[in-house]
């Protein structure tokens, strides 16, 4: 999508801290931290959010859910972390493209906002 600030990053055109990429999956550091490890897994094929998850794609997100710990590892998240994916606009999500946050780095709260 040329309109896509995620696609702009995985092509390249808007800079990022990148911490993995594979042929499938980008993942770079949040702009905007909410821990002191705060990064962004994003599929490189455009998948809206998590209702445009369907039977041909799914092998997209199952690869990112190998590849997450990973990244956890290779930061050193050894007490644990959280992953997150918000669903449309009422659960937080302002860019338009399935991704997963990692945060830890820190003891996290357990309530919900």
């Amino acid at each position: 999508m040329n309109d896509c600030l995620f696609c702009k990053i995985i092509g390249g055109d808007i800079p990022s801290k990148k911490v993995y990429e594979d042929d499938t999956v980008f993942a770079f550091r949040d702009i905007a931290p909410q821990a002191p490890t705060h990064i962004l897994v994003v599929p490189k094929v455009h998948i809206p959010d998590c209702n445009g998850i369907t039977d041909e794609n799914s092998d997209v997100v199952a690869h990112i859910f190998t590849v997450i710990p990973k990244i956890a590892a290779a930061e050193g998240l050894t007490n644990g972390y959280r992953v997150v994916s918000n669903c449309g606009s009422d659960a937080g999500q302002t860019v338009q493209h399935l991704h997963f946050h990692i945060l830890g780095g820190k003891a996290l709260a357990l309530q919900m906002a």
